[in-house]
């Protein structure tokens, strides 16, 4: 029996509420023992975990292309995944849009290449079982799951129509390396958009989600600006330094269960705006969002320093210490959510454009802080991996695209190859 007691308001006195105590047992039912060995319900499978597979950074404009008439147009983007998966979802976004976004077809394919999907591979994509959506000013919307064989470093085209309306805003992100097309009309199911114009970027796309075949699959976040980006990469051939890891991760067994999402933006910066909302500003929904996260790797600051040459900003102000605090916040919020982070060294700079002697002493500082610090879960040294040992403030001559601050795909090669695996068993 248990006793159960409470207060009544039986009356007043002066104005004030006179209370009454009252107590009853009650008669609880008997407990029914489980019979399984456990003692509880079993968990749910980690297999029926989503994992991102493919992501990228969306960002307010276009700084570097012109933005082509996407409306009453069909838009077919190309994404590469990681990890394998035997059912997906796609994520659209309008987070920078300033009017909802009317998506009214949508699919998935494999590419057969160029504009090309592989026949057979088509699937619908639904909303809530509707084939159209409109996504609020601000908002993401995520696909209803397809049951669908997606291989590991599958290319995926994803196409979808958007009728007449207005788009004063757009969700991009530029500079893909990886040609996606668009054509007039909705041929959102088409086997091949036969007058399709080519455009470098990704409008309104943010991820693909798998359920994975491993159950233990998860997500690799990498998290900067265009060194991770991959600028200078050849085009349409993945040879970022995400896209590298990603390879050398699925072929040694005890990593193989690992997805790489790149979530660098070209231009980007630590503590101010400079292209995309600051890396702290973005940081919940470029990193801690993604399905799956389990590990970051942050390669930053690098713009942050090269701002101190620009002239037009004579009270720009920046020590090794701003930038210290910043990655620390980065590593406190992914702490909060369980996930770890590992610190990557900031790659030479000399001969940069923005280059300056105030700037190479902020990044020495900086890279010694992040060796040294302890604040990382673990350190990756692409300052090492990257630099001429002859002149070690800049990169080796194989390694560099020709501007002394992007590597070029060899140098991206290096940069994943000498990241230490065992910091993901």
């Amino acid at each position: 029996m248990r006793l159960n007691c409470r207060f009544t308001v039986v009356g007043t006195a002066h104005g004030a509420p006179l209370l009454a105590l009252f107590c009853i047992f009650a008669v609880m039912p008997a407990r029914v023992v489980s019979q399984t060995t456990s003692g509880s319900a079993p968990a749910a499978s980690t297999s029926e975990a989503w994992v991102g597979t493919w992501a990228t950074s969306p960002f307010d404009g276009d700084p570097w292309h012109t933005i082509p008439t996407l409306v009453d147009s069909t838009l077919r983007e190309i994404v590469h995944t990681s990890i394998a998966g035997k059912e997906l979802r796609i994520r659209f976004t309008n987070e920078f849009g300033t009017e909802p976004l009317r998506i009214d077809a949508a699919t998935v394919a494999l590419s057969a290449g160029g504009s090309s999907i592989q026949p057979g591979s088509l699937h619908n994509l639904k909303f809530g079982g509707s084939p159209s959506i409109v996504v609020p000013i601000g908002a993401l919307a995520v696909s209803d799951p397809v049951t669908m064989d997606t291989p590991a470093f599958a290319d995926l085209a994803i196409s979808f129509f958007l009728p007449l309306q207005q788009v004063s805003d757009v969700s991009v992100h530029s500079g893909a390396d990886q040609d996606n097309y668009i054509q007039t009309g909705n041929e959102a199911s088409a086997p091949d958009l036969t007058s399709a114009k080519i455009t470098p970027s990704w409008f309104f796309l943010k991820g693909v989600d798998v359920r994975a075949v491993d159950v233990h699959a998860a997500a690799v976040v990498a998290f900067g600006d265009s060194i991770t980006d991959g600028a200078y990469a050849a085009e349409n051939k993945n040879e970022r330094w995400p896209d590298y890891l990603a390879v050398r991760l699925h072929n040694d067994p005890s990593t193989a269960h690992l997805s790489v999402l790149n979530q660098g933006i070209g231009g980007n910066c630590v503590l101010i705006h400079c292209v995309g909302a600051n890396a702290l500003a973005r940081f919940d929904r470029d990193v801690l969002a993604q399905p799956g996260v389990k590990y970051v790797i942050v390669l930053e600051s690098i713009n942050d320093i090269g701002h101190l040459h620009n002239p037009n900003e004579p009270d720009y102000k920046l020590t090794a210490e701003d930038l210290e605090q910043g990655l620390s916040q980065i590593v406190a919020r992914s702490h909060e959510q369980g996930v770890k982070v590992f610190g990557a060294t900031l790659v030479p700079y000399k001969g940069a454009g923005y280059f300056t002697e105030k700037g190479e002493k902020i990044r020495e500082d900086v890279n010694t802080w992040i060796r040294t610090s302890g604040v990382f879960d673990g350190v990756i040294d692409f300052d090492k991996a990257t630099s001429d040992p002859a002149q070690p403030l800049q990169f080796l001559p194989a390694y560099d695209s020709g501007d002394h601050l992007h590597p070029k795909g060899a140098g991206y090669s290096a940069m994943a190859d000498s990241i230490d695996l065992s910091l993901f068993k």
